[in-house]
């Protein structure tokens, strides 16, 4: 064990839709501007979030999720990824105490607890006055052993009501309000079902981190900011781990572009210590694929982009053909959209890859939403031992499905069709579940090995 002295804030809030993301946002970028290196984690298995957080601090944001990753693992991590910054930033998810278990276990607050962290409140003030300060009171008392340094109150509609807040905290509660708000509907990130826009479909996102900044730096006492950061007490952990240097013995093809966008940082480093070179291409702009020995389709929107996808016909059939020949390929959620046969959205149908035998319909309601447990058959060659934890998030569902094969039993979630996830065909493994590489240790090497057997580097 090692003490690892590294500045660190929590950001939550008592509630979703409070403000967390923006005030995170806008700190990363006000403080790098400042001259400080700032490392962003977010709580939970969200892709959106943490591209936003990695433009505005010029750092991969990491997930740290307590369903997925053991305790250990998340030290870990935080630990390794926190190496050479200045100042680590934590943005929780829901509310600080929201959690699947009545004890609080996975929440924001447990975060905070196992990273020896103090939190920062952002408080929804819109339609408060003096009930600010029955709220913070029981934040305050309900887990005295955290340590909440001070709150941040936003949507003030002006000086009379930040006077009224300001007494009310000051008279009830003595915790230190660090910045109030107003609204910021001028500056608002847009949304879609799955939450805000991935940065790489908003073509103003340099202009709104600006913007974000420039609220914060106005509203914000940085300085504070900073002095509380610094007042957390050394982290004791592991020592960090070395990344590994291993050769590259294969070329694998990611698609990164508008289409596809959801891949943990996390993942594509282990893919790069188990021996992959990875190689981007774009879905929606290259009409051939890279010289690789495996493909990587991560989730993202392919429905929004269903009509380019179509049109580039060339690519489609180039991965329909290298399947065929047994290409070894995996895909998360937007991946195994883009492999079927067509997308059904609205009025309008699009043909894709074809190379998985299932049509996809997009739906107005999520049809699998959460955490998902899965465990691996004993017949298959993507079989993991054990169980193996991750999460989907998907309004599609895949219909007509031919004859296949499941690499997963659905033990929690919902999966391919409530039973089964993970459509094996030939080399292909397609499924709904995202998997992080500390929640599923073997699947980078397993991917990578299978490569290596199937055609190996050319």
């Amino acid at each position: 064990m090692d003490n690892f002295k590294i500045p660190r804030i929590v950001i939550s809030a008592a509630h979703r839709s409070s403000g967390k993301t923006t005030l995170s946002i806008g700190l990363c970028a006000a403080l790098t501007e400042g001259g400080l290196e700032v490392q962003p984690f977010k709580k939970g298995p969200d892709y959106i979030d943490p591209m936003w957080l990695t433009d505005a601090s010029a750092r991969n944001c990491c997930n740290l999720d307590l369903f997925m990753m053991e305790e250990d693992q998340i030290k870990g991590t935080f630990r390794f990824e926190s190496e050479g910054a200045s100042l680590s930033l934590i943005e929780g998810n829901m509310g600080l105490y929201d959690g699947m278990e009545l004890d609080g276990k996975g929440s924001t607050s447990h975060l905070a607890r196992i990273l020896t962290s103090p939190i920062i409140l952002i408080i929804d003030a819109s339609r408060m006055t003096r009930g600010v300060a029955a709220l913070l009171l029981g934040y305050l008392q309900f887990e005295p052993d955290i340590v909440i340094s001070g709150v941040v109150l936003n949507k003030v509609s002006g000086t009379r009501h930040e006077t009224k807040l300001k007494e009310a905290i000051t008279h009830y509660c003595g915790i230190e309000v660090l910045g109030v708000l107003p609204d910021f509907s001028d500056i608002e990130i847009r949304q879609r079902h799955l939450g805000l826009i991935p940065t790489r479909e908003e073509e103003r996102v340099s202009d709104l981190i600006a913007s974000i900044r420039s609220k914060i730096r106005k509203y914000v006492d940085l300085e504070r900011i900073i002095e509380i950061a610094r007042s957390a007490p050394p982290f004791p952990c592991f020592q960090k781990a070395d990344r590994k240097n291993q050769k590259p013995s294969v070329r694998l093809g990611v698609a990164k572009d508008r289409a596809f966008t959801f891949y943990y940082p996390q993942n594509l480093a282990a893919l790069r210590d188990a021996g992959a070179e990875l190689i981007p291409f774009d879905t929606l702009k290259d009409s051939h694929l890279p010289e690789v020995n495996g493909l990587y389709l991560g989730g993202g929107f392919p429905e929004v982009f269903m009509s380019e996808l179509e049109k580039n016909e060339g690519l489609r059939k180039e991965i329909w053909m290298a399947i065929d020949k047994g290409m070894p390929v995996y895909a998360e959620c937007g991946g195994l959209i883009y492999l079927s046969r067509s997308i059904c959205w609205g009025n309008q149908t699009k043909e894709m890859v074809g190379a998985i035998p299932a049509d996809i319909i997009i739906h107005k309601k999520p049809k699998g939403h959460g955490y998902v447990i899965l465990k691996g058959k004993e017949k298959s060659r993507w079989s993991h031992s054990g169980q193996i934890r991750g999460h989907e998030f998907h309004y599609s569902e895949a219909v007509n499905l031919g004859k296949v094969d499941f690499a997963y039993e659905v033990i929690r979630g919902q999966g391919i069709n409530g039973r089964h996830d993970g459509i094996i065909h030939k080399n292909v493994l397609a499924s709904y579940t995202h998997l992080h590489s500390l929640g599923a240790p073997q699947w980078a090497e397993d991917f990578v090995s299978l490569v290596k057997d199937v055609g190996g580097r050319k």
